[in-house]
């Protein structure tokens, strides 16, 4: 039988977090006992990082209209319907130009990472990104910097009203879905100052190469 862990909640919040503790338990009381051990060893295991568990749930916030944001860094993720043949010239235009996303991300220049995913049979494509920053200021980076892009691989999508057009952000958002959970390895490095940090690490590294010769 495995045994129950002794929640230890954070200041201010100990009764709100262990009935939240005490919900999922319960949630989880008819689960496969591999899954209650593991709901027990992972409580366990934030228990003893409880400085760090903190830290992470203080710093979740909201990116603006819709998705969150932790430090600098936002998260988008959307699930569009897709027209018949939306998936077809969808694949055949990321196969043509696969550059495209990379090109595409770089001219906006605040895109940590972006993928484009086929479900459902081709009947529904995932679209989700990290960016910098808050929801508007990101959309409308796309709809000066990228716009032909941006419908380009959007043509598929029933309804798609043109990046430029003011009721894109209405239709995002309609598609647009919550992440309920979520991780930045650095949420307070830019895409800038993590471009920065690359060209001084990698010039430290040259530099230390000739110094040993």
């Amino acid at each position: 039988m495995n045994k129950q862990v002794q929640v230890k909640a954070a200041p201010g919040q100990s009764s709100d977090f262990q009935q939240k503790v005490e919900a999922v338990r319960a949630l989880f009381a008819d689960a496969p006992q591999m899954a209650k051990t593991a709901l027990e060893n992972v409580i366990r295991d934030l228990e003893s990082r409880e400085p760090a568990r903190e830290e992470a749930a203080a710093g979740v916030e909201t990116a603006g209209r819709i998705g969150s944001r932790e430090g600098k860094v936002s998260e988008l993720t959307t699930i569009f319907p897709l027209s018949a043949d939306g998936a077809k010239r969808l694949r055949a235009i990321l196969n043509v130009l696969p550059g495209l996303p990379g090109v595409g991300g770089d001219l906006v220049g605040t895109l940590h990472d972006m993928r484009f995913v086929l479900l459902d049979n081709d009947t529904k494509l995932l679209f989700a990104t990290a960016y910098d920053g808050d929801w508007d200021a990101y959309i409308d980076d796309f709809a000066t910097k990228i716009p032909d892009y941006l419908d380009l691989q959007f043509s598929g999508v029933p309804g798609w009203p043109g990046i430029r057009n003011p009721s894109v952000k209405d239709f995002i958002v309609k598609h647009q879905v919550q992440a309920q959970g979520w991780y930045v390895a650095n949420p307070n490095l830019t895409v800038v100052e993590t471009r920065r940090l690359a060209r001084v690490g990698k010039a430290l590294n040259e530099f230390l190469d000739k110094i040993s010769e």
